[in-house]
């Protein structure tokens, strides 16, 4: 690198040396020209500075430079890779509390579904055994309100009886006629 530089800096001199040289010849003395002083002023600074190192010392802050950004950089990749990776892990997070929550949703709409149908169950059986325990309560009602006409049916009837038998036959023969018919009568209505 300093070659190079140097090179450009050796070429540029000699252009002003050409140049003082040619106006040498002009104005009448080398020595008088300002450009030679330059020439040389600009020839001694460029030598103390290789001497004293001046171009390493140049060369080095340079790379200094670049390997300070080129650490930079390597940082920035991995702080840029590092946000990517804490990025997707959020992300999948965030996926897995809305599969999740969906699952709770789901879940909760199954139970309510169950409990529904479970309710609707009880409620059925519960109408079931009402109308069950109603119809049981009807029949026994049914069959005491038959039982009760046939008891007064009954006494209604041997009351008739033995008011036709009274009336129709005598004493005697009534009272046995109407004992006898009345216990079968009894017997058959009960």
């Amino acid at each position: 690198m300093f070659a190079s530089i140097a090179a450009t800096l050796f070429a540029a001199a000699e252009e002003t040396a050409h140049a003082a040289a040619d106006s040498h010849e002009t104005s009448g003395g080398l020595l008088q020209d300002t450009s030679f002083w330059v020439l040389l002023a600009f020839l001694i600074v460029i030598a103390l500075f290789g001497k004293f190192g001046v171009h390493k010392m140049i060369a080095n802050a340079l790379d200094k430079r670049a390997q300070n950004i080129a650490d930079e950089l390597d940082r920035a990749r991995a702080l840029s890779d590092e946000a990517q990776e804490m990025l997707a892990k959020y992300q999948r997070r965030q996926r897995e509390a809305e599969e999740e929550a969906a699952g709770i949703i789901e879940q909760a709409k199954r139970d309510a579904q169950r409990l529904t149908a479970e309710a609707h169950e009880k409620i059925e059986e519960q109408i079931a055994r009402r109308t069950k325990a109603a119809e049981d309560k009807i029949a026994r009602a049914e069959a005491q309100a038959i039982a009760e006409m046939r008891s007064q049916t009954a006494d209604l009837a041997v009351e008739a009886a033995r008011e036709i038998i009274g009336a129709r036959m005598d004493q005697g023969a009534q009272s046995a006629l109407a004992e006898r018919a009345i216990d079968e009568l009894k017997a058959k209505l009960h």
